[in-house]
């Protein structure tokens, strides 16, 4: 059984009977928090063998586009790596606030342009509601 993980900006839960990871965030942090809880999210990864995640960030207002930057280009490729054979499947559940940052801020635009592009070697897709995010880890599973 996996027991649910709290880390200082995010909760990790399990749900085995979808093989899906759920990350959920709590509160903004400090970008350092933010790279060591993202470590701690590829180590229950890796652990679990869960590669579709489920990461909820409604409750952040706003995306820096530094961290952006850090997790579209350092922190998924080297989740692939690690992940490996295994395909690494996101499903990132968005508030408002960031939806419409994603769709306003260029620079912004650019990370998530480069993450959620289909030649990268891992699957990532931006949602409003949680329903459409599992229904989209779903298929490949099992």
């Amino acid at each position: 059984m996996h027991s649910p993980i709290n880390l200082p900006s995010r909760t990790i839960t399990f749900r085995p009977d979808l093989q899906v990871m759920v990350v959920r965030w709590h509160t903004q942090a400090d970008f350092a928090v933010v790279q060591a809880d993202y470590a701690a999210m590829l180590a229950a990864a890796e652990a679990s063998g869960f590669t579709n995640w489920l990461l909820d960030v409604r409750r952040r207002d706003r995306a820096a586009v530094e961290r952006s930057a850090w997790v579209s280009q350092t922190f998924y490729p080297g989740a692939v790596a690690q992940l490996s054979p295994r395909r690494l499947r996101v499903a990132v559940l968005n508030s408002p606030a960031l939806t419409a940052a994603f769709r306003t801020d260029p620079e912004l635009q650019q990370h998530v342009a480069y993450s959620t592009d289909p030649a990268r070697p891992y699957d990532i897709q931006l949602f409003a509601d949680e329903g459409g995010a599992m229904s989209w880890l779903s298929p490949l599973l099992g």
